[in-house]
């Protein structure tokens, strides 16, 4: 072996060119901090899984920032010999050897979840680091047939295979246990059938984080998601979309009561939340309206609510006298149309990771169920708003939102109420509603702002929505 295949197999990775491997993470879909200056990248671990070519390693790689900040991300590197003539997702060639990202490799990607289904460890002694590949329940050895990428994710790479199983592998890392992780656990060992059963998942443990690296799921095919089929019910008028909004607020339902169910389990276990619970988290959304309100850039989209913000804020004041919030449990974190997807007969609820912007410690935070309910509600009305931007459909938009917020609030409540995790009485749970429903509409417009400047429109409209309902409610 050449000195750069010898070095690689036993985790040294040096040989890198910082310069190329930055340039390689900052060219993909799953890179984060796109409008950050970054100043550097570098290996700072690779544990060798498989020595023998092409081999593969799970690197762990820092990106630098200015002033001083990173971010660490996953990319696991294949290595092969130049002469195999392997040209996908390339990041740099040294002395007759190209490293490139694993998962673009067939090969690599299925001895990845092979390891998972196999179990057992792999250790760089002199690191003092390990990575665990943990299946849940007996091997499955389902790991054949043809290996595909799974659509064109934004923050991970999940590729699939033989339309069974996906390998889901998460890009930035963050200490701890991944919420996603947790969630699809807690869910498959309870039976939860709505959701794409956990198989496995392989995780870091060493100097530089202990991390979740990655999951191993059942492949569910599905005919679309909820986003497609709402923009369908609204563009043409479709009727039965409203029965499976219904079903879906039962599935949302059963799932928060399975959320809820186990009282042994500390980190799922309800909470009464304490009496400081609901003005910390009334104080927390008011900074982050006075943050963005008094930031708020100068665009005719924004100009509707631009002199409102302490309108705003006198609403959320409004909101906060709640009474009895309910209970708290761990919930979806990120819940929308696009979460869900149609199989055919029955939803499958997608992506429990909560939301990308919030750090992993908030997304692994108890918090009301209605929180989940608010999100879905708020996708009603981007779904209806983005038909009206397009001028396109036969369906009143503000008709048909009200109905898809009647059918999935009417399956959600029954199983919601039986497990006693809803504020008591119609007027706090309104309430309690309201306020996440302006807490996601916040953060929808610094998203947008920040993201799709020309749907900024949307959580607009939302923000206009919430104030106008309140004064035409008013005495």
């Amino acid at each position: 072996m050449s000195d750069v295949a010898t070095r690689a197999a036993a985790g040294d990775l040096t040989f890198v060119d910082g310069d190329e491997l930055a340039a390689f993470v900052v060219a993909q879909r799953w890179f984060g901090s796109k409008s950050r200056e970054v100043v550097g990248a570098s290996v700072l671990e690779a544990i060798v899984v498989r020595p023998a070519a092409p081999l593969l390693a799970i690197a762990l790689v820092e990106v630098r920032f200015q002033p001083g900040t990173h971010d660490v991300y996953q990319v696991p590197l294949g290595l092969r010999p130049d002469a195999d003539g392997w040209d996908r997702a390339v990041v740099t060639r040294s002395e007759g050897w190209t490293v490139y990202d694993a998962l673009a490799d067939p090969e690599l990607a299925r001895e990845l979840a092979r390891l998972i289904e196999r179990g057992g460890e792999a250790e760089d002694e002199q690191a003092g680091s390990v990575v665990s590949f943990c299946p849940l329940g007996d091997a499955l050895e389902n790991v054949n047939g043809d290996v595909r990428p799974m659509g064109a994710e934004q923050s991970n790479t999940s590729v699939v295979f033989g339309e069974r199983l996906v390998l889901k592998a998460y890009r930035r890392l963050e200490a701890g246990v991944n919420p996603e992780l947790e969630l699809l656990r807690f869910l498959t060992r309870h039976g939860f059938a709505n959701i794409a059963a956990l198989s496995g998942w392989y995780e870091h443990a060493g100097r530089v984080m202990d991390a979740t690296l990655g999951t191993l799921q059942a492949f569910v095919p599905g005919e679309r998601d909820g986003w497609a089929l709402a923009l369908e019910s609204l563009r043409e008028g479709v009727e039965d979309f409203f029965a499976r909004l219904r079903r879906l607020g039962e599935v949302t339902g059963a799932m928060h009561a399975t959320l809820a169910s186990d009282a042994a389990d500390p980190a799922f276990a309800p909470e009464e939340p304490s009496g400081e619970t609901l003005g910390i988290l009334v104080a927390t959304i008011d900074e982050e309206i006075a943050a963005i309100f008094g930031d708020l850039p100068a665009r005719p989209t924004v100009e509707p609510i631009a002199t409102r913000g302490e309108e705003v804020r006198d609403h959320l004041r409004q909101l906060a006298g709640v009474g009895a919030p309910g209970r708290v449990i761990r919930h979806h974190g990120d819940y929308h149309l696009g979460q869900a997807l149609w199989t055919g007969d029955d939803w499958v609820v997608l992506d429990f990771e909560g939301e990308p912007a919030r750090s992993l410690p908030e997304r692994r935070r108890k918090r009301s169920p209605l929180r989940d309910v608010a999100g879905m509600l708020r996708s009603f009305a981007y779904a209806s708003s983005v038909v009206v931007m397009d001028g396109a459909g036969p369906v009143p938009a503000a008709e048909w939102e009200r109905r898809a917020r009647h059918e999935f609030l009417a399956g959600y409540l029954p199983a919601a109420e039986a497990a006693r995790i809803l504020p008591p009485g119609q007027d706090s749970f309104e309430k309690l509603l309201a306020l996440f429903e302006l807490e996601k509409a916040v953060y929808e417009l610094r998203y947008e702002l920040d993201h799709r400047p020309d749907w900024v429109g949307v959580p607009v409209a939302g923000i206009i929505r919430l104030l106008d309902e309140t004064s035409e409610g008013a005495p």
